[in-house]
């Protein structure tokens, strides 16, 4: 049986379509797609992410173990604050891509996907050495995310103090420790925010109401996929997973090859000096269609590739896709939707960013 989050009743109260994503009940869409994908981009959206992972890594021992099971250098960060990384397997197949906050003395908190928290769970026990706390949190745990350029005007009519851009912080909410994780999975400013199961409900209705005046509403995993797409950013199972490495989905800065040895890094380094046989690439369609998941890249009429995400852009007003071909690949490319062969050209990441 599919999992709930604490928010199920308020999807429901306010009509949203319910789908089974990663093993729970989740809204797809309030209303629609581009509707909802619009209000994030214009306005805010409020988000459930209460599905996505949390586990706690407390101990004099938590920067050398998260140092050897990320690609990135955590030592990079601050306290208060927050760094993207992959997980990668001996082979350089990416685990899982994760953010990783730095909240307290020897102590992070790791947001992992859904679909891979028992997964990575796991993965941090084989790798675990004396001294360490590990806590997988996930159940205990809700999380919502407020998307758009109105986000930091929204949330300043219900907290005294906000955080910067990449940066993390705490405050006292309905008598529950509220983290604000300034994140997100958008290409937008917003807020990530993570509390306790129990003070769930109120703070969406709060932030729903506070933003009333600017019409906030409640946006579903439809337009956060699309958001995301435009903004470049991977999904973990389509874009990315155990069987395509670091190097060949990207991108390169999230790995740190001048740190101490990591878990990968070896397979990694080879790929980078050359052993490449695969690379994702971003297109954009130069006709009408719109390209999905599984669908065909063609260069030059022959089979070249397969698309890993897809849509119509919403604000591009045009399809547009990710897919893994041969790196340095040069030709005439097309995609397959609904059977046509569709030309599109192979574009830079991300597909959309905010002010141009």
């Amino acid at each position: 049986m599919s999992k709930r989050t604490s928010l199920f009743r308020r999807h429901q109260e306010a009509g949203a379509k319910i789908v089974d994503f990663a093993g729970w009940e989740m809204p797809i869409t309030y209303t629609s797609i581009v509707p909802e994908h619009t209000a994030v981009r214009e306005r805010a959206g409020l988000f459930d992410v209460s599905h996505m992972g949390q586990i706690t890594v407390e101990g004099k021992e938590s920067l050398p173990f998260l140092q050897k099971i990320c690609t990135n250098d955590i030592s990079l960060c601050k306290q208060g604050h927050g760094i993207y990384s992959h997980l990668c397997n001996e082979n350089g197949g990416v685990i899982d891509d994760i953010f990783v906050y730095f909240v307290g003395s020897d102590q992070y908190l790791v947001v992992v996907n859904a679909a891979t928290i028992e997964k990575d769970w796991n993965w941090f026990l084989k790798n675990k050495s004396d001294g360490l706390l590990l806590n997988n949190k996930s159940d205990s745990l809700s999380m919502v995310a407020l998307q758009g350029p109105l986000s930091e005007k929204v949330l300043s009519k219900l907290f005294q103090t906000l955080p910067s851009r990449h940066q993390v912080s705490s405050c006292a909410f309905e008598g529950e420790s509220l983290l604000i994780c300034r994140t997100g999975y958008t290409g937008e400013d917003g807020f990530e925010m993570i509390v306790p199961n129990p003070a769930a409900e109120k703070l969406w209705d709060q932030i729903l109401s506070a933003g009333k005046e600017w019409n906030v509403v409640p946006c579903g995993l439809g337009a956060r996929d699309t958001l995301r797409l435009e903004a470049g950013y991977l999904l973990y199972g389509q874009d990315v997973d155990d069987a395509h490495t670091s190097i060949e989905s990207g991108p390169q800065w999230v790995i740190k090859f001048n740190k101490d040895n990591f878990i990968g890094k070896e397979s990694l380094l080879q790929q980078k000096q050359g052993n490449l046989k695969r690379k994702l690439m971003a297109f954009k369609c130069l006709e009408r269609g719109i390209p999905r998941h599984g669908a065909t890249i063609l260069m030059d009429g022959n089979p070249a590739g397969i698309v890993t995400s897809g849509s119509f852009s919403p604000i591009l007003r045009c399809g547009i896709a990710l897919g893994y071909v041969p790196p340095n690949s040069e030709g005439k490319f097309a995609i397959e939707c609904s059977g046509k062969s569709v030309a599109a050209t192979i574009t830079k990441l991300p597909f959309y960013k905010k002010g141009e």
